[in-house]
């Protein structure tokens, strides 16, 4: 008997991915949800991140490299007076601020203004980066700590949104390519007090914005998960390169 393969659907799904599944686990359950024979996604988030996955059916995936490279925004959860080896919750702590420390808005604000516009970024051991054909977080995990050369990247916009106490809550926009654990890291260490990443929550991707998405939830619970897909018709114009089959009747 043969292994059925699921539906030939073409197009994309904004999915707010929830925390605690890797990106590829939650592209697969709104896979098997949709019955989609093909899907991808054009960007990972961290397990212990949320927001915008952008989800490409069938067709759809020839818009996978473009938005590798569009800019992205964030909403990021900054914990001050902890810096840890991975920058962000789910590390080791491996430094802490003085008792007593305390970071001021206007202290704050100062310091996210350092980095807005074109800046430089020491990639995290802690990330997909190869060395010699290996990740670096596996070097990483073996306690093996690597030189990596510091990357241009630019932060579009970085706001403040609250501040209480040790924690503040700012909002990114920025270039591929930007690590917003060691942005956390950085602005930590500008403020002298250490800090690292609290929860991180996206919420665009190029022309995509977490406005139109649907949680793993809600699409698994609908009678017809199909109808949250975005036709190749509802896509920006240019994002798909022109094909005579895209002109089919979809």
């Amino acid at each position: 008997m043969a292994k059925r393969r699921g539906l030939a659907l073409d197009g994309v799904l904004l999915l707010d991915k929830p925390v605690g599944l890797s990106s590829n686990h939650a592209l697969q359950r709104a896979r098997r949800a949709m019955d989609a024979a093909k899907a991808g996604h054009t960007g990972t988030l961290d397990p212990f991140a949320t927001g915008l996955l952008v989800c490409c059916m069938g067709r759809a995936t020839k818009i996978s490299g473009a938005m590798l490279d569009a800019d992205k925004a964030y909403r990021a959860t900054l914990q001050f007076g902890e810096e840890t080896d991975s920058g962000d919750l789910t590390g080791h702590v491996v430094a802490r601020a003085a008792e007593g420390f305390a970071v001021t808005p206007a202290a704050l604000h100062d310091a996210l203004s350092r980095f807005q516009g074109t800046i430089e970024q020491v990639p995290p051991m802690y990330s997909a980066l190869k060395r010699d054909g290996k990740p670096l977080y596996e070097y990483a995990r073996q306690g093996i700590e690597l030189d990596r050369p510091a990357r241009q990247v630019t932060i579009y916009r970085i706001e403040l949104l609250s501040l209480e106490g040790s924690r503040a809550e700012i909002d990114v926009a920025c270039s591929k390519g930007t690590y917003i654990r060691t942005l956390a890291q950085d602005i930590g260490r500008a403020l002298g007090c250490y800090a690292h990443l609290a929860a991180l929550r996206r919420t665009h991707v190029g022309p995509f914005s977490l406005d139109r998405a649907v949680a793993l939830e809600a699409l698994q619970a609908m009678p017809d998960p199909k109808q949250a897909l975005l036709a190749l018709t509802e896509l920006p114009a240019g994002l798909l390169p022109a094909t005579p089959t895209l002109k089919d009747p979809l």
